[in-house]
């Protein structure tokens, strides 16, 4: 009845005075156990009067087992209005810190996937935003394409999230007349997503939050040193979980800008680079997921929940639970064995009386 984890020294009542009730079925027991003994007196009496050709064979309680119940399930009932809670110690996991490194170069505009890459992209950072708790949970967010541009320091705060994915959920906040733009640096927003965790080191004291990078890409015509940003990642235990967005197949960057003294438009390819993305997850310690493989859901789920073991337990949290509910499940769970018993029409209709008042109970309670 009680959970794991109660103190039972701690459990205390709301009302107390309803305890005073418990002599009603206190005094009911002592007539219950009377009548008992005065049926198994007449019970042995009555066999040792009669004789049939067959062993016959007489309940020891018969139809007293459903009193029983009913007096038992009485008791319950005035616990459970005495407003019953007790103090339970729980251990308390820390949180995640989650850095979302996004892709925002020029082939993130390619449509080889719903909307577009960076759209699908967006629709993804929603579904993951709506996975983590937010109460001790943490997210980040840095766009990079050739450079890295913080958008979001770790913050608890959801709106601030689906502030930024309103806004640009369209369009990258980097231009294709942009020079920047043309280029896929996975190591310059893993490096500034190691700053985002070291300026709120800064700002807030180390946080024994389980941290991770979510780099979502197509890993298109990467540049700079990924292995070199991958070791410092191992090094203070960040893994990289990489969330690949695009096809195989691939298709054309739309509104290409043509080349410097042409009028002829310009037509660049960009494809699903799998293989790069898959060998910086399993060198980081993390994993690679691709969207349209897998319900956004799942693979969420799956992001957090991984990062969330790697959390370690910040101490034992003590909090209060009420516990009438469970008495008052448990005189049903009662009533309904007594009335498994009943074999009298009478009897039904008291067991129907009974149960009426126990709902009634129940219904004052939950008001």
């Amino acid at each position: 009845m009680l959970p794991a984890g109660v103190d039972f020294g701690s459990i205390q009542f709301g009302a107390p005075r309803l305890l005073r009730l418990l002599v009603v079925p206190a005094g009911l027991l002592v007539l219950w156990v009377w009548q008992l003994a005065r049926r198994r007196r007449d019970r042995r009496r009555y066999a040792r009067g009669r004789t049939v050709p067959v062993r016959e064979r007489i309940s020891l309680a018969g139809g007293l087992f459903f009193w029983l119940c009913l007096i038992i399930a009485t008791t319950l009932v005035i616990v459970a209005l005495s407003q019953p809670r007790a103090a339970i110690s729980l251990v308390r996991t820390a949180g995640i810190d989650l850095v979302v490194l996004q892709d925002g170069s020029a082939s993130m505009r390619v449509r080889d996937v719903e909307g577009n890459r960076w759209r699908r992209s967006m629709q993804f950072l929603r579904t993951l935003a709506e996975s983590v708790t937010w109460k001790d949970d943490r997210l980040a967010m840095a766009v990079f394409a050739k450079l890295a541009m913080p958008q979001i320091r770790l913050t608890k705060d959801p709106n601030t999230l689906f502030f930024f994915l309103d806004h640009l959920k369209d369009q990258p906040p980097l231009r294709l007349e942009d020079n920047n733009t043309w280029d896929t640096n996975i190591e310059s927003g893993i490096y500034w997503g190691m700053r985002l965790i070291d300026k709120d080191e800064e700002l807030h004291g180390k946080s024994k939050n389980a941290k991770a990078f979510v780099l979502v890409s197509d890993g298109q015509a990467w540049s700079g040193d990924v292995e070199r940003s991958l070791q410092l990642a191992v090094a203070r235990d960040f893994p990289v979980w990489v969330v690949g967005v695009g096809t195989l197949q691939g298709g054309d960057i739309p509104d290409v800008p043509p080349l410097e003294g042409s009028t002829q438009p310009t037509t660049i390819r960009a494809t699903l680079d799998r293989d790069s993305l898959v060998a910086i997850g399993s060198r980081s310690g993390g994993a690679y997921y691709e969207l349209g493989k897998g319900d956004d859901r799942t693979i969420a789920n799956q992001i957090v929940d991984k990062t969330r073991r790697r959390a370690g337990s910040i101490g034992i949290e003590q909090r209060a639970d009420e516990l009438y509910w469970r008495f008052l499940a448990a005189a049903a769970g009662v009533i309904c064995l007594g009335v498994l018993s009943l074999r009298e029409r009478a009897e039904l209709w008291t067991a129907a009386a009974g149960a009426a008042i126990i709902l009634e109970i129940v219904a004052s309670l939950t008001r």
